[in-house]
């Protein structure tokens, strides 16, 4: 039988891929084109095209009877979850944990400097030739709330660490402790909210995030605060952040929306305090990189029998 590993970028562009004659594995490349590479069936390690959505991502999974680990290439899963149910028994989803944390927080830090000290008013003022001077709030001496502590929430903390801000505040699934500091569980969202000036996502898109931040969530934000997604459009509920940010109330600054990408003539583009830029949290130059050293990694590990990393769910 064929082994079969579908690869959405050229074998002979990734160093440290193990040899075919020694390994028995045969590279097929596909970036989700109409046309698959070879007989699905045949496939016993899928890397999943990246950023090509849930329609391409699922569409060979029916047909892949022998796969044993499908492989993303994003840190979310959520674009794969629907077609698990396909799938045989055992088979290993793993995500891309390492390659997209660095670029994901710069951007957040980005979006949370650009929004507070204005920058989206002096390119504006700028195209005008106006020139709008003033006090602006700063970052240093602000409290922060990261809602979604793993590996991504963590890179952004590592980053906010030299702006001098008040405190940080963490919050995942459960609580735990880290070196850092204490991480809250979400059920103390409510306490924590009140206290926060910028509140960060930065969590998966799961059944118990998707819609989190909704009328109640905005409501205990204090007033003048700052919310930065940069996790899934669907954890917002874009309704109730639009009535928000129209009273002036809170800004915000989007990587991701709800729906997304955002139609022309959606009135998230004019709505007053809202920076949105087009989910390019991880497309960076730093991407590529290490996307492909994490396939010659895995795959490695994989020729070799051993357990592969980054497994967030085993189908059953």
């Amino acid at each position: 039988m064929t082994a079969d590993v579908w690869l959405p970028v050229p074998a002979d562009e990734i160093e440290g891929l193990p040899d075919p004659a020694k390994s028995g594995l045969t590279y097929r490349l596909w970036d989700g084109g109409q046309e698959f590479p070879a007989d699905p069936a045949d496939c016993v390690f899928y890397a999943v095209p990246y950023m090509k959505g849930t329609e391409v991502a699922v569409r060979p999974l029916a047909a892949m009877t022998s796969v044993q680990v499908v492989q993303t290439l994003s840190a979310g899963i959520d674009h794969v979850v629907p077609g698990l149910g396909a799938l045989r028994p055992g088979v290993r989803l793993c995500n891309a944990r390492g390659v997209h944390e660095a670029s994901t927080a710069e951007l957040t830090l980005a979006l949370i400097l650009a929004s507070l000290r204005g920058i989206p008013r002096f390119v504006r003022g700028q195209d005008q030739e106006e020139w709008h001077s003033g006090f602006y709030p700063a970052l240093a001496d602000k409290s922060v709330l990261i809602v979604g502590y793993g590996s991504i929430g963590a890179a952004i903390e590592d980053r906010l660490a030299p702006f001098e801000c008040a405190r940080v505040a963490r919050v995942a699934r459960s609580a735990r402790a880290t070196e850092r500091g204490e991480v809250r569980a979400l059920a103390d969202l409510p306490v924590l909210l009140p206290d926060a000036d910028v509140v960060i996502l930065s969590t998966p898109l799961t059944d118990r995030t998707k819609g989190l931040v909704g009328a109640d969530f905005l409501a205990r934000m204090k007033n003048g605060a700052l919310l930065v997604n940069v996790a899934r459009g669907p954890v917002v509920d874009t309704n109730a952040l639009l009535a928000e940010v129209g009273s002036g109330r809170i800004t915000a600054a989007l990587d991701v929306t709800d729906p997304e990408p955002l139609p022309a003539g959606h009135p998230l583009w004019h709505a007053p305090g809202v920076l949105i830029s087009p989910h390019v949290g991880g497309s960076t130059s730093a991407f590529m990189p290490r996307a492909k050293r994490l396939l010659a990694r895995q795959l490695t590990r994989f020729a070799a029998d051993d357990p592969v990393d980054n497994v967030v769910l085993t189908t059953g």
